[in-house]
């Protein structure tokens, strides 16, 4: 395929560079409907089209479709501003952009009906036994029922996931394409945080999927998959699952990140109700601080320095150990909960002032608490994968 890029950029390091600054020119645009966004619980139909006219989503769609095939270090150049700007939208284009990533592995028939418009965005539920795929002449019938498919309604397709009972093998973990003008969306996000997400539930019913459209677990662990014949780039080597972590990692990050520059900017001025004196002046203020700030520094440091060194051992092609695969996870956990703990000292910092739901601070405080939540960050699950990968013991992860 010959490789197509947009008028006006010449090669993707370009092209993805173009992204980024996108992305950072929509943060005060977003910021000023992330009201709007609270109150309607899912994105203002302005941003999915501002999303979709920046071509963000683009990231990592290859360049034979007009994507920038980024880098995923470039995935957290992108997600951590926009995360500061509106913690929804973070949410949701962590979500296009990883589904987009996803679509490049499927047939390159799949890849075309997708990207027939190239600027389509993509949401998606990774939770396999929640959906039952029954094979049929030319495909599949999927049913099942789905929660937090963040992102949806502003989406064209969506990726959803299922288990396909077979005669003389273990069931199998299969992935579906489905575009969501065929989905029932049922009205089920009403939660403490993350309202503008929209990760409402979806709802299908032997409905049929072509078998182009769909893609067995096995491809998405690296190595073969029917889109490596026209996608060849180092980018799309790495097992799918064992990199989903630092998405919503660095989303976190960008959080707190805005949390935390809410709190120092009103920490200026702020005096003790007691004795009316500087709180910035205590030591033990001082010192906590300095702890917030080392680290969101440490995370996003943990995260980047895996994405480079995934990409290199990708451009190598080396295969990846389950030592390396369950720690890359781990490692993005290990961010999340360090960004998650630096969120807690701010809100205790703040002190009675968190109490009042017009202080941004408290809305960050309760989009991190949805947002550190996702099970691709969960410390006690992934830390225990890769502690088993270092006892040497098999993983029980079936996506890694």
């Amino acid at each position: 395929m010959t490789i197509i890029y947009p008028d006006g950029f010449k090669g993707q390091r370009v092209y993805s560079q173009a992204l980024i600054n996108a992305a950072r020119n929509l943060i005060p645009v977003l910021r000023a409907r992330a009201k709007e966004a609270e109150t309607n619980r899912c994105l203002p139909d302005a941003t999915g089209q501002d999303l979709r006219r920046s071509g963000i989503a683009r990231l990592l769609q290859p360049a034979n479709f007009g994507g920038a095939e980024g880098s995923l270090e470039q995935l957290v150049d992108i997600l951590i501003p926009v995360a500061s700007g509106c913690p929804s939208t973070a949410w949701c284009l962590a979500q296009y952009l990883f589904h987009n990533y996803m679509i490049a592995h499927w047939p390159l028939e799949a890849q075309k009906e997708v990207w027939n418009d190239p600027m389509n965005l993509v949401s998606g539920i990774l939770v396999p036994r929640l959906g039952k795929g029954r094979r049929v002449e030319g495909g599949y019938e999927l049913t099942g029922q789905w929660p937090f498919v963040s992102g949806v309604q502003p989406s064209d397709w969506c990726i959803l996931s299922g288990m396909v009972e077979q005669e003389e093998a273990l069931d199998e973990e299969r992935y579906f394409l489905v575009p969501t003008s065929s989905l029932t969306i049922l009205d089920t996000w009403d939660p403490i945080g993350l309202h503008g997400s929209g990760s409402h539930d979806v709802k299908v019913e032997n409905l049929f999927i072509p078998e182009h459209l769909t893609l067995s677990i096995q491809h998405m662990k690296g190595g073969d998959f029917p889109g490596k014949s026209v996608n060849r780039g180092a980018v799309y080597r790495p097992p799918l699952l064992m990199i989903s972590g630092i998405l919503p990692a660095a989303c976190l990050i960008g959080m707190t990140e805005a949390m935390f520059e809410s709190f120092l900017l009103q920490s200026r001025d702020r005096k003790s109700l007691r004795t009316s004196e500087d709180t910035a002046s205590y030591p033990t203020h001082q010192m906590r601080v300095g702890e917030v700030s080392a680290s969101l520094q440490a995370a996003e440091m943990l995260i980047r320095a895996d994405c480079r060194e995934i990409m290199e051992l990708a451009a190598a092609d080396s295969s990846y150990s389950p030592t390396e695969r369950s720690n890359y996870r781990s490692n993005s956990a290990y961010a999340g909960q360090l960004a998650r703990r630096a969120a807690e000292i701010v809100w205790d910092l703040i002190g009675a002032r968190g109490a009042y739901a017009t202080n941004l601070i408290a809305s960050y405080y309760r989009d991190i608490a949805v947002a550190s939540r996702h099970v691709a960050i969960n410390w006690e699950v992934n830390a225990t994968e890769h502690g088993r990968a270092r006892l040497r013991l098999p993983l029980t992860n079936p996506s890694l």
